[in-house]
């Protein structure tokens, strides 16, 4: 049976030997442990891909290796970053050139295959729960907000800048752009907007019944569901799965509720969403599954 190695790169680098849908193994970690400034956010591209070599190449042993999936953030296509609004330094960078160049022994010849990181998510989702004939849409949350979608089909697909309030001074998307999803329920835009606070404790501070906090929770869940419901407009109804380090902020039956209101024509009900607890393997299993696919 051949074996994929499977890459995520998100707030860290997580790798994984992959075999019929399930990590073999332990995973790869970079940095191994959690930090509280992130490090890729600083390190040159041609970095980023040298840390990815090093633990693609410790995951494989010196085994035989059929294909290698990344997943990155950013709008992805031919195997070029052509933008990330959270990695700026690998805007234009051919992240699938340089790393199959980087690759040497038996890893030398390996096809590798660049992905959106939200893209593999959903290809994760629908491997580990038996749905890879199904239309899967994935939401990830954390320091920006990523849409995902399997089957993957031409597209840019950047779902987490739809815009979804027409307010001026929504200006806290990483992009620039205004009114964005991610300029509001982003880990890094929360952080603009809240100076003072933490995520955690603004989430906490609307429990408590702080009025300018819960403000802002209403917002969030209005917001996730707008992008949502101009989804569901667009492709038809069905299950939206949520996921990343943020999902804990989520309430999903307020979620439903707000889509009630938001979704009215009858073909186009029906929609519900659905929490998965953040996962590196569901990454690394969906990278490894669009490089066989791609492959």
């Amino acid at each position: 049976m051949s074996r994929t190695v499977g890459v995520l790169v998100m707030e860290h680098i997580a790798v994984g030997l992959v075999e019929n849908h399930k990590v073999i193994g332990a995973l790869n970690i970079f940095p191994e442990a959690a930090q509280s400034l992130d490090p890729l956010q600083s390190m040159p591209a041609e970095g980023v891909v040298d840390c990815i070599r090093q633990q693609i190449e410790k995951v494989a042993g010196g085994e035989k290796i059929s294909g290698i999936g990344i997943g990155f953030p950013g709008i992805i296509r031919n195997g070029v970053v052509e933008d990330s609004p959270n990695f700026h330094q690998a805007k234009g960078f051919s992240l699938q050139a340089a790393l199959s160049t980087a690759l040497g022994g038996k890893l030398a010849g390996a096809k590798v295959h660049l992905f959106n990181d939200a893209d593999v998510m959903a290809a994760g989702i629908a491997a580990t729960q038996g749905k890879l004939n199904k239309l899967i849409r994935v939401w990830t949350l954390g320091n920006g907000i990523g849409f995902g979608r399997f089957p993957s089909s031409e597209g840019i697909w950047e779902g987490g800048h739809s815009v979804v309030t027409l307010d001026p001074k929504e200006n806290f998307c990483g992009c620039g752009g205004r009114g964005h999803l991610e300029g509001i329920l982003g880990r890094r835009s929360m952080r603009l907007r809240f100076l003072d606070l933490e995520p955690e404790e603004v989430f906490e501070n609307a429990a408590g019944g702080d009025a300018r906090c819960k403000e802002f929770v209403t917002l969030c869940h209005r917001a996730l569901t707008a992008a949502t419901a101009t989804s569901i407009h667009m492709e038809g109804p069905g299950t939206f799965f949520v996921t990343g380090p943020d999902v804990k902020f989520i309430d999903i039956g307020l979620l439903d509720r707000l889509l009630h209101e938001m979704v009215k024509m009858s073909p186009l009900q029906g929609s519900r969403f659905e929490i998965v607890p953040t996962s590196d393997e569901m990454g690394i299993i969906g990278a490894a599954v669009n490089a066989d696919r791609a492959t």
